[in-house]
């Protein structure tokens, strides 16, 4: 996501546009729609083609050697673009930047990556710094609603707010996609002042008006290769400046999306480096269920204030930190939780519960999942 928006901003930079603003007209939008469509379908059928990455579609010999490229650490960027038949589709008053990028990460597994991906609140440790807040609004089965602020600063700082639609594809084994669909983007002025407020949608700057992001995983070859396919609208840039510009339509999203595919990769390592949680399945009295999650721990007190290691295995995270017993009243307890998640951001809740679920809890060792 961050990809377009670096380039995005220097080339705003180039053309004068941060200097007055634009409004996204209706034919502006109606043709990016278009242009998704036909991407879209494009999409599907390689997928029924069993050409499910870019890759695939390469002549055998190039594919090959594309392949080789992969699994050697390199990763492979290529400028897209989509035609209704075989007409280019204009866009009045905008411009789409379409680009896919993939990566092979040896030795990891598809749970890891897709994990990494679906973690939404640590994308602004996973990119920082050009995502600067992110966080999961909602996830209901196979969709999600996020949020990310973008940022980049070259001549100038650019702040954006941009609200998404994600939707969660499995197809068959070892093969994923998951698909950000931006439902609002909002440029950020005066941001971290008394002042800062959002510029109205759509009648801003135009670095970034549409952002739509196509992430595909499949695990083979002893490994995972990762894909990220993206989208986006912005508006144009002076003709006067082309000779400059395209060169750089061309150079900057390559080299950012290159980065966006090792954070990934690098994010994917790093999780698999933490030493893994104990697979033995801990007594019945010394487990608790709170909503999704499950507390891990022990008690030696349930009169006064008692602290113990403990973790809590949620759904989709994983909490490790101290849990304290305060009695509230006879017979039920105030469990005081202070932890930390996947990126290391603190969590705290007070979570009362009757003290029959502590009453025959032994004392059990630290377990910590490392740094």
């Amino acid at each position: 996501m961050r990809t377009i928006l670096v380039a995005l901003c220097i080339l705003a930079d180039l053309g004068g546009m941060a200097a007055r603003a634009t409004e996204l007209k209706p034919d502006t939008a109606a043709a990016f729609d278009r242009y998704v469509r036909a991407m879209e379908a494009r999409m599907d059928q390689e997928t029924g083609r069993d050409q499910f990455l870019v890759v695939d579609r390469l002549p055998d010999t190039r594919r090959t050697e594309t392949y080789a490229q992969l699994k050697n650490g390199q990763v492979y960027i290529e400028a897209m673009s989509a035609r209704e038949g075989d007409r280019p589709i204009k866009v009045p008053s905008g411009l789409i930047h379409h680009w896919a990028g993939v990566i092979f990460i040896p030795e990891a597994t598809y749970s890891e990556v897709k994990e990494v991906l679906r973690d939404y609140d640590c994308h602004e440790d996973t990119y920082k710094p050009q995502i600067r807040k992110s966080k999961l609004i909602e996830r209901n089965g196979d969709e999600s609603k996020v949020y990310f602020q973008f940022f980049n600063h070259s001549i100038v700082t650019v702040i954006i707010n941009a609200n998404f639609d994600v939707r969660d594809t499995q197809f068959g084994p070892g093969r994923f996609q998951t698909v950000t669909r931006s439902t609002r983007i909002a440029e950020v002025e005066n941001a971290d002042s008394p002042n800062e407020h959002e510029k109205p949608v759509g009648n801003d700057h135009g670095y970034m008006w549409r952002l739509y992001s196509y992430w595909r995983i499949e695990e083979k070859d002893g490994g995972v290769y990762v894909q990220n396919e993206s989208v986006s609208l912005s508006r144009t840039v002076p003709a006067l400046l082309a000779f400059i510009v395209n060169p750089l339509v061309k150079s900057i999203p390559r080299n950012v999306l290159a980065h966006l595919l090792t954070d990934t990769r690098n994010a994917v390592e790093k999780a698999a480096a933490k030493p893994a949680v104990p697979a033995t399945e801990s007594p019945k009295n010394e487990r608790t269920g709170v909503g999704s999650a499950e507390i891990f721990g022990s008690a030696n007190a349930v009169s006064g204030v008692g602290q113990s290691p403990a973790w809590i295995g949620a759904r989709d995270n994983l909490l490790t930190g101290s849990a304290g017993l305060e009695a509230l009243r006879p017979g039920r307890l105030c469990v005081h939780l202070r932890m930390t998640n996947s990126c290391r951001r603190l969590v705290t809740a007070v979570v009362p519960m009757p003290i029959s679920a502590f009453s025959k809890v032994k004392p059990t060792p630290s377990r910590s999942l490392g740094a």
